[in-house]
């Protein structure tokens, strides 16, 4: 089985090992070759996991002339962490001062507002009268078919087919009348092979 490459984080505290056994200054070009070398670190992913660490704080670097060092010692890696660790703290103590504001002003509350008799009945009559306001919703919903409005509406639909029947029906008698003076036919007989009853014109 082939050997399990590196991962980030081991690459990472490996490359930290170099400067901190050593406590010397390199430039990345130096570390591209300590780093297959004394840590097993493959050389093309030392500018990554240098610039990881330079982010992280953990590594130092610097332009001198032409040239880039970095360099980084044991106690700044305690002092980055002392500093994450108090910066902790003190979120965790604002925290914990506004939940005690909070629990305060709870407090405050309740001492303006306590649960005496009447405003323990006033609260049950609240909830009693919202439950029958949803209960009268729920059969409004259910006769919304006699909305006077929603009434109006279809009175209109009506209206409106009603009045567009009568002109067909107007239609169908001019074109009858227009069709039996140009042919002769009887009326009878084309209102029998169209299947139309007498009463068709009194319909509406």
């Amino acid at each position: 089985m082939a050997p399990r490459g590196l991962s980030l984080e081991e690459k990472r505290t490996k490359l930290l090992e170099i400067f901190h056994d050593t406590k010397d200054f390199y430039q990345l070009k130096e570390l591209e070759k300590l780093g297959p070398k004394l840590k097993g670190i493959v050389s093309q992913t030392v500018k990554e996991v240098l610039q990881s660490l330079v982010d992280d704080g953990l590594v130092q670097g610097d332009k001198i002339g032409a040239s880039n060092f970095f360099w980084s010692f044991p106690s700044q890696r305690g002092t980055i962490v002392q500093n994450r660790l108090d910066s902790v703290k003190e979120t965790r103590a604002g925290h914990e001062a506004q939940l005690a504001e909070l629990k305060t002003a709870i407090e405050h509350e309740r001492t303006l507002r306590p649960l005496s008799d009447s405003r323990a009945t006033a609260l049950e009559q609240l909830t009693s009268m919202k439950k029958q306001l949803a209960v009268l919703q729920e059969e409004i919903d259910a006769y919304g078919a006699c909305d006077p409005v929603k009434v109006e509406e279809k009175r209109r639909a009506v209206t409106l087919a009603h009045e567009a029947a009568v002109r067909w029906t107007d239609n169908y008698s001019i074109l009858l009348s227009h069709f039996t003076r140009q042919t002769g036919m009887d009326a009878q007989d084309i209102r029998r092979y169209l299947e139309i009853g007498d009463d068709y014109e009194d319909i509406f």
